[in-house]
């Protein structure tokens, strides 16, 4: 194997496909990255996998030699990373014991030796030959990650709630995420057809999607925002399901993942339907007050009281710690109800109003013990929940 290609080529598809090497890989060949070189197409892949979450990427390079290889893929990701911006030549030969193979990288500066082991060891990515099969616009999965990733449960133990849970309608894609003691639910819609998608005959159908329901481990999802965040919104990405896998194809990048077993919580039962209070304010005053009285939140609770006043119109919020001391700020609202005081984790209320993306927002509550809603006032059609902590009086 031979070929010739740029340092800044191999770099980003090598740090894109390196999030799938595990860090305590169970079999010595999954810590490496495999390399392919097909001089009919002029193009290299590289692929990663750790047996539940791959990744594949290919990119244009001079290639002399066909070929396939693997490499350790962090000795080979810093190396690349710190080699001078221009020609890299990338070249398999046989070491001296004849026992295994050494891959040489030439540059401008230097010359580096690598030992490889077989490709044939290296595990295949799974496809999805029969399942859906869907085109979707990348600004529907960059709106719905975005306002529901956060919400996902880090907990391994619940497995189910470590994914996002994404259903469809024939014109709308929900994505929705708890970890127990909140929730974020958005939906996406379509986007409308133009009269230039109609003239356009190479344009792809706008697909159904009633009847689609799959959940996606978060980390896939993570890497595959990565992926879809230097795209055009009107970029479209295939999205392939079968009773085990999920696959998103984007151009010559490739995403597969096991998707998460088991029935995902009928969240929809979660929010509550009507409501005795609602307060209308500013989202980004209201976060970095937030961020500001948080200073001094214990860490052990992390905890901020929100107080409401019907008749001044003002929410506050305060902080107050026995070792560290007391913080408060207050900001107008159009507070509907009566007065009152709720108590939330600081960090779960951030993290929701940092999703959300509208300059005002809406907040509706009932009593101190049950779930309180935020939504954007215009924009984007999303949930967020979060469950109130108790005051001790």
């Amino acid at each position: 194997m031979k070929f010739v290609c740029s340092q800044s080529d191999l770099n980003s598809n090598l740090s894109l496909v390196s999030r799938a090497v595990p860090s305590r890989p169970t079999h010595p060949i999954l810590a490496n990255v495999l390399v392919i070189a097909d001089s009919q197409k002029n193009r290299v892949s590289l692929t990663a996998f750790d047996l539940s979450l791959g990744i594949e990427t290919s990119f244009s390079a001079d290639v002399s030699e066909d070929g396939k290889i693997t490499l350790p893929a962090k000795l080979l990701n810093d190396i690349v990373s710190r080699l001078p911006e221009g020609e890299i030549t990338l070249m398999a030969e046989e070491a001296e014991d004849n026992d295994s193979q050494i891959v040489a990288l030439k540059c401008a500066s230097g010359q580096f030796q690598v030992r490889a082991m077989d490709a044939e060891e290296f595990p295949p990515l799974p496809t999805v030959e029969e399942g859906e099969s869907i085109q979707l616009p990348i600004i529907m999965l960059t709106e719905g990650l975005k306002g529901a990733l956060f919400a996902a449960s880090s907990d391994e133990t619940k497995q189910i709630l470590t994914g996002v849970h994404l259903t469809g309608t024939p014109d709308s894609l929900e994505f929705a995420a708890t970890d127990g003691h909140r929730l974020s639910v958005v939906e996406t819609t379509l986007p409308p057809q133009t009269d230039e998608d109609n003239e356009d005959e190479t344009s792809s159908e706008m697909p159904n999607l009633e009847g689609f329901a799959v959940t996606i481990p978060a980390r896939a999802l993570r890497e595959l925002e990565r992926m879809i965040g230097n795209r055009s919104e009107s970029d479209a990405i295939a999205l392939q399901v079968d009773e085990a896998q999920v696959v998103f194809q984007l151009g010559h990048q490739r995403l597969t993942v096991r998707k998460l077993d088991g029935a995902y919580p009928n969240y929809q039962m979660l929010i509550p339907k009507e409501f005795t209070r609602t307060i209308s304010l500013e989202r980004k005053r209201l976060l970095s007050s937030l961020e500001r009285v948080a200073v001094l939140a214990d860490q052990k609770n992390n905890l901020v009281k929100c107080t409401f006043n019907h008749e001044e119109g003002q929410v506050s919020l305060s902080v107050e710690t026995q070792d560290l001391g007391s913080a408060k700020e207050s900001m107008p609202a159009e507070v509907t109800g009566e007065s009152g005081e709720i108590a939330f984790n600081v960090k779960y209320l951030m993290d929701g109003l940092k999703a959300l993306p509208t300059k005002e927002i809406k907040m509706q509550l009932n009593e101190g013990n049950q779930p309180v809603i935020f939504n954007p006032l215009g924009g984007l059609q999303m949930t967020y929940l979060v469950m109130p902590v108790q005051i001790v009086k």
